[in-house]
């Protein structure tokens, strides 16, 4: 849309109704937005774009409220960013670098904290971990028959799985074998793990350990799986009671559509991983989205990567009026920091 005035006007019924929740009249815009046309002018204007399909009337005799295709222009070229105050800025990283423990520790933070900040539902995809390096191995007994093993890698992630075995085992085996899983797997990225143990480390044990191999073919397997496990994808929500927050969701038939789809694990993961256009934050408005139950929500996601590679999606959900010019430099702001922390302290 190119005519200057109709723009200005959207722009103030937009930022009226993002504001207020209330539909909007042209004598509220006349009064309240310097335009320097008239009332009637206004309401001339408005009556256009809701022909071009900007603005609808949501009952008779209401003024006129934002369509989807209203809130993709403003979002998409008229939109004014917020700036995120410094010490708002210190605070969140401040927040964020005391949850550094492990990856899925932090994001399950920036999802508290963004939803504290922005009062809306959060989601996040944990990061696929099948990217991340092995630190250690340890095996330790727990009686003759059960083995406790701890993997552990650098992005401080711990696993630990209990197996039962078949044949009779002492401390004095288990660190052979543990010594020698750290020294041909230590530094190896998880996902080529499960190769290398096939390829390389029962060779070792067959060659030269025979008395040990029993032990470690009844090892391998669950080794192997809790390898697996590392491959997938973590998915988290923060604030979901937030969600009766808005006038949008005072049916509680629809917020409770909505939280019905956010635990919907992986639809919500799919609806995540689909190809989308590319870019680091992209804003999914109303109709947009693919899913009825969220046809009146807007999206809002940020990726987080690993040497140029997603790994990762934070993001959050709420009603089509959602104060975007806020909202979108916080998201933003979560996922640099996010990203920041992650090349500083896992990703070296």
């Amino acid at each position: 849309m190119k005519d200057d005035r109709k723009i200005r006007i959207l722009q103030a019924i937009i930022h009226n109704y993002i504001t207020s929740g209330e539909p909007v009249g042209s004598r509220t815009i006349s009064k309240k937005y310097s335009l320097g046309v008239s009332a009637a002018t206004i309401r001339n204007e408005m009556s256009d774009l809701e022909e071009l399909g900007y603005l609808f009337q949501p009952y008779t005799s209401a003024g006129r409220i934002p369509s989807d295709k209203a809130y993709r222009l403003y979002v998409d070229n008229l939109i004014q960013f917020k700036k995120v105050e410094n010490e708002k800025k210190q605070n969140i990283k401040s927040k964020l670098l005391g949850s550094i423990n492990e990856v899925e520790q932090l994001v399950q933070s920036s999802l508290s904290i963004l939803s504290n900040l922005t009062s809306y539902t959060t989601f996040a995809i944990a990061p696929n971990l099948r990217y991340s390096k092995l630190k250690h191995i340890q095996l330790v007994s727990l009686d003759e028959f059960r083995v406790l093993v701890v993997i552990v890698t650098d992005t401080g992630v711990v696993k630990n799985t209990i197996i039962r075995l078949q044949y009779e085992v002492n401390d004095e085996q288990l660190n052979i074998i543990t010594n020698l899983l750290n020294t041909k797997l230590k530094g190896k990225n998880i996902n080529e793990l499960p190769r290398t143990i096939k390829e390389e480390i029962m060779n070792m044990f067959i060659e030269n350990m025979e008395d040990l191999r029993h032990i470690v073919s009844d090892i391998f397997p669950t080794i192997n799986s809790t390898l697996d496990d590392f491959d997938k994808i973590k998915y988290y929500t923060d604030g979901v009671n937030k969600i009766f927050n808005h006038a949008e969701y005072n049916d509680i038939c629809k917020a409770k559509e909505i939280i019905s789809f956010l635990e919907n694990k992986q639809t919500v993961i799919d609806m995540l991983l689909k190809e989308s256009n590319k870019n680091d934050i992209e804003v999914i408005i109303g109709s947009e989205n693919d899913h009825n139950e969220i046809k009146d929500c807007s999206l809002i996601t940020a990726t987080y990567k690993m040497n140029g590679k997603t790994i990762g999606k934070i993001g959050l959900i709420g009603p089509t009026r959602m104060e975007y010019s806020k909202v979108i430099p916080i998201v933003r702001l979560m996922a640099m920091d996010i990203n920041d922390i992650l090349s500083k302290y896992f990703f070296d």
